[in-house]
């Protein structure tokens, strides 16, 4: 079971960069009371509940974001498993009504991602926005980005994390090697040599590490991305909300508990700076300056050995969670910026 303190806490950013109405999203919690699977007044239960509620009169998307909270913020259990189901099968009914969004299956030498894509086309292929999330985050709920393809004069296809969802691809040291792999199977519909990710917290780390390696990058932007202290510090990890413990032990496969395994393996993730003095692109990262999972030496080893980074702050915790709409205008700006060549050179 997770800390039911802690779910309550680290899901007011997610809900409020979904756009779930304050009142739904504060009644459920108000009606969370444990995370035992399947009991009253549980985590999966009561999410599941409002899901239901919101299906049943025909709200969709809110339904199937409902289910995304419902299943985090991983599946542990049969009432998180029913709850990916009914997310799912929720997502197909909605995306019925928007026929633009199709599926991207990518196969890996370990496993296989599944990505929703947009804006694809083999007559006008557009630059590409790949768009990631972290270690908690489906890739359904960032479908509707999928949405403002035209909008952006972009195809935008949406990832999700080795381990979440339908990514089966071992989570590890490698794991960067997913997202070339996406720029393929999309090669023939999009103009993969104009991409851009939008990859927010572990998805971030992952572009980093990529970013170096594949000339068809050509801008990251990036929130609360862990860098280097955080897979190094050994004191700060200790301190770390049991929630990221335990997902990142989920994920990684290492035995549920065995913090001492856990932070042997994650030392290796931490980026050098050879890896981003190297970098020849713009990197925008937002920072919160009361972040309790991403230590604040990770954004001043960004500002150390990356030339071209543009850094946003906010005096915040993880996600900034009272700074939605500004993260949400300055993620888009930025990315606009870049693409027009506007940021520091």
């Amino acid at each position: 079971m997770n800390d039911v303190g802690e779910l309550k806490e680290f899901t007011v950013v997610h809900a409020r960069a979904l756009q779930l109405p304050p009142e739904l999203h504060q009644g459920v919690l108000d009606r969370v009371t444990n995370d035992e699977d399947g009991a009253l007044g549980s985590w999966a239960v009561e999410w599941s509940a409002a899901s239901a509620t919101l299906a049943e009169s025909g709200q969709l998307l809110p339904a199937f974001l409902c289910s995304a909270m419902a299943r985090f913020p991983f599946v542990d259990g049969p009432a998180r498993r029913a709850a990916y189901e009914r997310l799912r099968s929720l997502f197909d009914r909605w995306r019925a009504q928007h026929p633009d969004i199709e599926p991207v299956r990518v196969k890996m030498p370990d496993g296989e991602l599944v990505c929703w894509a947009g804006g694809l086309s083999a007559t006008e292929p557009k630059p590409l926005l790949l768009v990631t999330g972290g270690i908690v985050s489906v890739k359904e709920q960032w479908a509707p980005v999928v949405l403002q393809a035209a909008q952006l004069g972009m195809a935008v296809v949406v990832t999700e994390l080795p381990g979440v969802g339908e990514n089966t691809v071992r989570y590890d040291w490698e794991s960067w090697r997913m997202l070339p792999a996406v720029l393929d199977a999309v090669a023939d519909r999009a103009d993969v040599s104009r991409t851009y990710a939008l990859a927010n917290s572990f998805g971030g780390h992952l572009a980093l590490r990529w970013a170096g390696r594949d000339g068809r990058l050509r801008g990251i932007v990036t929130s609360g991305a862990p860098v280097s202290d955080f897979f190094t510090d050994g004191a700060w990890q200790r301190r770390l909300p049991r929630v990221t413990r335990d997902t990142l032990a989920r994920l990684t496969g290492v035995e549920p508990g065995d913090e001492a395994a856990l932070r042997g393996m994650l030392t290796d993730w931490a980026l050098t700076p050879q890896e981003l003095s190297g970098l020849d692109i713009p990197v925008c990262y937002s920072a919160s300056l009361r972040d309790e999972i991403v230590p604040s030496g990770d954004p001043e080893f960004l500002r150390r050995h990356v030339r071209r980074l543009s850094l946003n702050e906010f005096d915040d915790v993880h996600g900034a969670p009272g700074h939605v709409q500004q993260t949400v205008e300055w993620t888009f700006g930025s990315l606009l910026a870049m693409r027009g060549g506007a940021l520091p050179s």
